[in-house]
């Protein structure tokens, strides 16, 4: 039997409670399992000491020394070498130099005498030489002063105190400096973690809330539905223990997710500024690097700086470039050392890691929601779900208004109109067409920006700029009818979109343009709008063949439109009788095991080719029937075209003789 159970045996005899030793509960026990482990006593589970990073040893610091001192050797050796003095007789070359009046000073020690000549002897004016103990020091002393040499009573040319101590010891002292300094500074940037550890550095950039993040809620417009969602976020950092008191826990992450330029950055800033708390901003391909594990390190340096600014926020843009899923869509994975999926495994690692009291927040944002890693996707990580949607009419209205707060514009300036004229536009389109305005503008020479202004913007960034083309009249005429044609079908079709500008003056690629928007902002496409925009696309073209009874390439851009309607109708939406309800069209064109691999038969994509190829069809004989019989029409659109160039809403449909009738509310 051990001691230790004859002393257990002994209290239990004496009645006394055995003491055992059990692990402590962290504060947050209701919260699964957090242990505290302390060490025993005895320091068992204790860890053990960091030693140092070169212990300290006698040999070495003598080694060290005695380079030192052989570098100060060398660096005076180089830099302050002893002066070097001709060495003359004394009889006839001194005594000689004395009676020509060429001695300019002397110092003695001993029998030694150094001195300077006026003008060199043997090429050199410093010497030294030797008086002999025979010599006549008397008649010596009596020549010097009649040739007015002056004696000094140290050697000339000899150091000062103050450059000997620097000569001597400041080299050493120097090099000492420099090294504790180089040590110093990469232990800094490195965070103790050596001379290479400065590349685990994070790149975030830090925003200090309310000073240098100047952006909020007012700044931000027409996406009311995804700034309503990140209220909570600003609520918790202002008072958390609003939240905190009743058990709710604020989402550890908030994913933002919409095409470019919705506002998702913006809206990141505009949390932080309405917070007034610290903003960390990276671009996730930042923490990618050559070396494997710098990206971890920067992702656990970044999250450690927020928490010691809590209450923070770390803002991650395009998190799709590390966060792609490690499962399929790209063949067989390269294992677990890649630099990306460790970067990815640290992200997650960390948001698990978070607490309810840490008071930071990461949000994130990504164009491509649908390929990120399902572990990052889960509750726990990124609890909640923004999507950011392209704004409706009164939301572009909203983001034009704060977009022109700072430009003055004219009395004229409809930004209602402009509003419906520039349906799909995002945040960031609307901008830039605020901007080019107000280039257009300054450029001639107007003190406010006019509608014509902000009308020609649009066009430009929609259609492109317009192009200085000689064109013959044969090309013309081709040009007007072919683009007649796209507006009388757009005109007389039911249901198409509104025509709101034809031109024939090359924009960009195209050598004409016809601009059709509808009235209000469509989210549900019927099957008859989309064979309607199919039947418009097709108008150009057939205008070509009933005039002329040729075709040109003109059409490129129109069949790759009307082709990718009717492949969409069929493969994806279900438009098909005899394709039916299936989706024979991957979104990403490609299957989830192997690349290029093909989820659907042969059989069916032919199905599906002859299926288009009806569609397309079918259109094109119903807008030939259309223009056949409409041809009076399409020639009053051609001649007011070729008259007038470029016609606006109002002016074509009075031309072609076309009634403009509104959309139904």
């Amino acid at each position: 039997m051990t001691d230790e159970q004859n002393e257990r045996r002994a209290r239990s005899r004496r009645g006394a409670p055995e003491q055992r030793t059990s692990p402590a509960r962290a504060p947050h026990a209701g919260k699964g399992p957090s242990w505290r482990v302390d060490p025993a006593p005895d320091g068992r589970g204790k860890p053990p000491e960091k030693p140092p990073m070169l212990p300290f040893s006698w040999r070495r610091f003598v080694t060290i020394l005695a380079f030192l001192l052989l570098g100060n050797y060398l660096f005076v050796a180089f830099f302050a070498p002893p002066e070097k003095r001709e060495r003359v007789p004394y009889t006839p070359t001194f005594v000689e130099q004395i009676k020509q009046g060429n001695v300019k000073e002397i110092s003695s020690k001993g029998e030694t005498v150094q001195g300077e000549f006026k003008r060199e002897v043997s090429g050199d004016k410093l010497f030294e030489t030797e008086v002999p103990t025979f010599a006549n020091t008397d008649l010596l002393s009596r020549q010097l002063s009649e040739a007015d040499v002056r004696v000094n009573a140290k050697p000339p040319q000899d150091r000062s105190l103050l450059q000997t101590l620097i000569f001597s010891f400041g080299p050493t002292l120097l090099i000492v400096g420099l090294v504790i300094y180089f040590i110093r500074r990469a232990a800094q940037q490195s965070g103790g973690g050596g001379m290479l550890g400065q590349f685990g550095r994070s790149k975030a950039r830090r925003a200090e809330g309310g000073e240098d993040t100047r952006v909020n809620f007012t700044d931000v417009a027409g996406i009311d539905e995804a700034k309503d969602e990140l209220t909570e976020i600003v609520e918790f950092l202002k008072t958390p223990e609003k939240f905190l008191k009743l058990g709710a826990r604020i989402p550890r992450g908030v994913l933002l997710s919409g095409q470019p330029g919705t506002g998702k950055t913006l809206l990141a800033k505009a949390v932080a500024g309405e917070a007034g708390v610290p903003f960390f901003s990276i671009s996730a391909s930042e923490f990618i690097e050559a070396i494997v594990g710098v990206g971890a390190s920067r992702v656990r340096d970044l999250f450690q700086q927020a928490k010691d600014s809590a209450p923070a926020i770390i803002f991650i843009d395009e998190l799709d470039a590390i966060g792609r899923s490690r499962s399929g869509g790209g063949g067989f994975s390269s294992g677990g050392h890649d630099e990306r999926e460790q970067t990815l495994n640290q992200i997650l690692t960390e948001m698990d890691g978070f607490e309810t009291g840490d008071g930071v927040v990461v949000l994130a944002a990504t164009n491509r929601p649908e390929i990120l890693d399902k572990a990052l996707l889960r509750a726990g990580r990124f609890d909640r779900r923004v999507s950011v949607q392209a704004p409706d009419k009164v939301g572009r209205k909203k983001i034009l208004e704060v977009h022109t707060r700072s430009v003055p514009l004219a009395d004229n300036v409809d930004l209602t109109g402009l509003a419906q004229a520039t349906p799909g536009m995002v945040g960031a389109d609307l901008a830039n067409v605020v901007n080019e305005a107000a280039l257009l503008a300054a450029r001639r020479g107007q003190v406010a920006v006019r509608q014509s202004d902000l009308t020609d913007a649009v066009e430009k960034i929609v259609l492109g700029t317009e192009r200085k083309v000689v064109q013959s009249e044969a090309d013309r005429r081709r040009i007007a009818y072919h683009e007649a044609g796209h507006a009388i079908v757009g005109m007389l079709t039911s249901g198409a979109d509104p025509v709101r500008k034809v031109s024939i003056i090359p924009r960009g690629q195209a050598l004409g343009v016809t601009m059709s928007a509808p009235d209000a902002d469509v989210f549900n496409y019927e099957e008859s709008y989309l064979r309607g925009k199919i039947k418009v696309a097709l108008g150009g073209r057939v205008a070509e063949e009933v005039a002329f009874g040729t075709i040109t390439t003109g059409a490129e851009s129109d069949i790759q439109q009307a082709t990718g309607i009717a492949r969409g109708m069929v493969g994806r939406w279900g438009m098909s009788d005899e394709v039916g309800f299936v989706a024979v069209q991957a979104a990403e064109g490609q299957s989830p095991l192997l690349p290029g691999a093909s989820e659907t038969s042969e059989a069916t994509h032919q199905l599906v080719d002859r299926e288009v190829r009806r569609i397309i069809e079918e259109a094109h004989e119903e807008v030939r029937n259309l223009l056949e019989r409409e041809q009076d029409k399409l020639e009053a659109l051609v001649d007011a075209l070729l008259r007038e160039e470029t016609l606006d809403e109002a002016p074509a449909y009075e031309a072609a003789g076309i009634e403009r009738v509104a959309a139904p509310a």
